[in-house]
C-alpha cells in the first residue's frame, strides 16, 4: 500500500466525497421504508418467510437489507478519511472512544424513546446505534496498528465467524448472556421488570467497520485505480456469494431450497441471515454497495443532491426519523380506529391483537411523506455543520 503521505487522490481534499454521501443518503432512504412497514403495514407476518410472503413484501423487505452492513461500513470509511486528513493517532482514538461510548448512550435514551415513546416499559432492543458505538470503541485501539493488520483481523472474522454458528449461548450457562452479546441474538433477561434484546451481536458487525476503515484507502488512489479497485472488489463479492450460496456449504446457518416454482427457489436463495449478519449476507450487502461507489463516482444533478443531504447529516436523520415515523403512525390510528394506546409502550406489542395497518400501497406513500418531510430539517442541519465547524458537531 502507498503511504498516506504520498498517495494523491480526492481523500486529500476537505470538501465531501459526493459518492459516498450518496450512497449514504441512498441507504438513509431505504431504511426508512422498513421502519415504515413495521408501523403502518397490516401485515403480521415475516415478509422474508416464504411459507406466508408474497414477492411484493419480500421485496420491501430484502431491499432493506443493504442498509445496515453499509452503514457500518461507511461509517469506518468516514474514521478513516478523518484520520487521512490530518487527525492525529492520539486524537483519532480518543475521538472514535467518545463517540462510541456517545452513541450506545443514544441508543438506549433518545433512540428508545423514540420507538416506543415511553421510558417507563421494561423493554429495550440494542440495534444498530449500539452495535456502530462498541465497534467505534473497538476501532479507537484498532487504529494503532498498521492498516493491513486491521484489515486482517475485519476480514478474518468475516470469513470465518459462522464456523462458530454451532455454539449456542445456553452451553454458557448463567453466562449465557455474553454469548448473545457476542454472536447470537437473544432477549436477555436482566432483572424482573426489565429485558434487553441484543439484536446486533457484536460479531461480525464490529468487523465490518474495521474493514470499512481499511476500505477508505482506496479513496487515496487515483481516480481509474480507485474505480478498477471498487469494480474487481465489488465484483469479486457478489461471485464469491453465488458460488458459495449454491454449493450450500459455507457462509450461511440456513441452506436454500427449491420451492414451489422459480421465483420463489430465487427468494430462497437471496434469503441470507442478518442476525447475525452470515458471510454471505454481507458479502451481496457490501459487494453491491461497491459497485454502487463505483456508479456514483461521477454523479451529479438534481437528484444527487437530493440524496446527498440525507447522507451528510445519518445520525440527524436516522434518530429524526423515527420520531417522525411514529408521530404519523399514532395520527393514522387515531383517525382509523379511534386510539393509538397500543403504539406506545413496548414497540409494536399490540399489533398483532389490533385490527390496524395499511396495504403495501399505503405504505410506500406514507414513506414517500416521511421522507419528504425530513428533507428541509436535513438540509438545514447539514447547512449548520458545514458553516460551523465546532466539535461538538462532529458527534452528531
Amino acid at each position: 500500500m502507498k503511504s498516506f503521505s504520498t498517495a494523491s487522490s480526492i481523500a486529500s481534499s476537505t470538501t465531501r466525497i459526493i459518492s459516498i454521501d450518496l450512497l449514504r443518503g441512498i441507504i438513509m432512504v431505504i431504511m426508512a421504508l422498513d421502519h415504515v412497514r413495521d408501523y403502518f403495514s397490516i401485515a403480521r407476518f415475516n415478509p422474508l418467510d416464504l411459507t406466508q410472503t408474497t414477492p411484493d413484501y419480500y421485496f420491501t423487505r430484502w431491499i432493506t437489507h443493504l442498509c445496515a452492513p453499509n452503514f457500518v461500513f461507511l461509517a469506518g470509511v468516514g474514521a478513516f478519511l478523518m484520520q487521512y486528513r490530518g487527525k492525529p493517532p492520539k486524537e483519532m482514538s480518543m475521538f472514535l472512544f467518545t463517540r462510541g461510548l456517545w452513541m450506545i448512550i443514544l441508543e438506549f435514551t433518545i433512540v428508545r424513546f423514540g420507538w416506543s415513546f415511553s421510558l417507563a416499559d421494561g423493554f429495550s432492543v440494542a440495534q444498530v446505534i449500539w452495535v456502530i458505538g462498541w465497534a467505534m470503541i473497538l476501532l479507537s485501539a484498532l487504529v494503532r496498528l498498521p492498516l493491513k493488520a486491521i484489515a486482517v483481523i475485519g476480514l478474518s472474522i468475516i470469513l470465518f465467524h459462522n464456523a462458530l454458528d454451532g455454539i449456542k449461548a445456553e452451553q454458557f450457562g448463567n453466562e449465557s448472556w455474553i454469548w448473545n452479546f457476542v454472536h447470537q441474538p437473544n432477549i436477555i433477561k436482566v432483572s424482573s421488570n426489565y429485558s434487553l434484546f441484543a439484536l446486533y451481536s457484536l460479531i461480525p458487525w464490529v468487523a465490518v467497520m474495521a474493514c470499512g476503515y481499511c476500505f477508505g484507502y482506496f479513496f487515496t488512489l487515483p481516480s481509474h485505480e480507485r474505480l478498477t479497485s471498487f469494480l474487481w472488489i465489488g465484483s469479486g463479492m457478489i461471485l464469491t456469494f453465488l458460488i458459495l450460496r449454491f454449493a450450500n456449504v459455507y457462509g450461511d446457518p440456513h441452506p436454500w431450497t427449491v420451492q414451489k416454482n422459480g421465483l420463489y427457489s430465487f427468494l430462497s436463495f437471496m434469503n441470507v441471515e442478518k442476525y447475525p449478519p452470515s458471510l454471505l449476507y454481507l458479502d451481496v450487502t457490501i459487494g453491491i454497495g461497491i459497485l454502487l461507489l463505483a456508479l456514483f463516482e461521477k454523479a451529479n444533478g438534481p437528484l444527487v443532491d437530493f440524496f446527498t443531504i440525507y447522507g451528510r447529516v445519518p445520525l440527524f436523520y436516522y434518530v429524526s426519523h423515527i420520531y417522525l415515523v411514529h408521530f404519523l403512525a399514532l395520527i393514522a390510528a387515531q383517525l382509523t380506529l379511534g386510539r393509538f394506546d397500543f403504539m406506545i409502550g413496548t414497540p409494536f406489542n399490540g399489533f398483532g391483537k389490533i385490527p390496524y395497518g395499511f396495504e403495501l400501497p399505503m405504505v410506500y406513500l406514507m414513506w414517500i411523506l416521511a421522507i419528504l418531510i425530513l428533507y428541509y430539517p436535513c438540509r438545514w442541519f447539514a447547512g449548520v455543520k458545514k458553516r460551523n465547524k465546532a466539535v461538538w458537531l462532529s458527534y452528531l
